[in-house]
């Protein structure tokens, strides 16, 4: 069995084949030490394999690697996916990508996601036409099973937001989102009203980064960031390409992110004018002239 996003097993391999090199050990005297074979220690490294958090625990114990905080971390890097079975994404594992899957895992695990969006909403936070709408133009000429069962994923994954504890969303979506007419004018009026909607949870942050606001850092693309319990040391940064996706987990990226991510917030429209812009743009209230983002922004939290 795998345990895990790929990921997040790629991250485990690396942090053990570092702590076991750390105690001079090969890794056969490792696998001995322990009562494996050497092979399966080179798959866990490799990220091939998974590997239990008890597990981890008897690597961690051979490699004399005793302190609480790095304990903490590798096993939470282990534990990430075991609960000892499936998850409801795995009914659609031939049809989602290696990638999504990841993805949607990733998402499951988080305690708080900042993203920012320059084409579309976020899928938390599309409405079921609008996910259908999506789904067909980037997926055209697929089967309508195929696509109702990929719009039934992106609802599902939307329960994170009503969990226990919910995830934190704070997103910043440039007004070409908000204009974008996917699937028709109708389907987007009723997807800024969803929007409106659920600006209003308060697990949920949306802000708006206006024309009027200029060229800001986001031009260069959308992005994700996942943050997760107990350490940042977890935090996962995803760039979505045409035909697969991008984690990065560098210290220097996530910084990188969440430094820009930072600036965005200050860019944009405050919580509350963004929610007043994107009544205007569903035509709830009277249009007035576009003010810049910098002139309405309040202090972020």
């Amino acid at each position: 069995m795998k345990y895990g996003p790929a990921v997040r097993r790629r991250k485990l391999g690396a942090e053990l084949r570092a702590l076991r090199v750390a105690a001079g050990l090969t890794s056969g005297e490792a696998a001995r030490l322990v009562g494996w074979h050497q092979s399966k220690v080179s798959r866990i490294e490799t990220g091939r394999s998974g590997v239990k958090p008890s597990d981890v625990l008897l690597l961690l114990d051979a490699f004399g690697a005793n302190d609480p905080r790095l304990r903490e971390l590798v096993v939470a890097l282990a534990g990430a996916e075991d609960a000892g079975g499936r998850h409801w994404w795995h009914a659609y594992r031939g049809l989602l990508p290696p990638t999504y899957s990841d993805f949607i895992s990733l998402e499951s695990q988080a305690c708080r996601i900042r993203t920012l969006e320059t084409s579309v909403v976020p899928g938390l936070l599309q409405t079921p036409e609008y996910a259908r709408a999506v789904t067909r133009s980037v997926l055209a000429g697929m089967p309508e099973r195929h696509i109702d069962a990929l719009v039934e994923v992106r609802l599902a994954r939307q329960d994170v937001l009503r969990g226990r504890p919910p995830l934190q969303m704070n997103a910043v979506l440039d007004e070409a989102v908000l204009r974008r007419e996917v699937g028709g004018n109708g389907i987007l009026s009723r997807q800024l009203t969803h929007l409106m909607s659920a600006a209003h949870m308060p697990n949920v942050r949306i802000q708006v980064l206006p024309f009027s606001g200029g060229s800001h850092i986001g031009i260069t693309g959308p992005f994700v960031v996942f943050s997760f319990p107990n350490t940042s040391d977890l935090d996962v940064v995803v760039l979505d390409h045409l035909t697969s996706s991008l984690y990065l987990e560098r210290k220097e990226d996530l910084k990188a992110y969440t430094d820009a991510f930072d600036a965005l917030v200050l860019h944009a429209l405050s919580p509350e004018d963004s929610l007043e812009f994107i009544a205007q743009l569903a035509g709830q209230t009277e249009s007035p002239t576009p003010r810049r983002a910098t002139a309405l922004r309040k202090e972020a939290p």
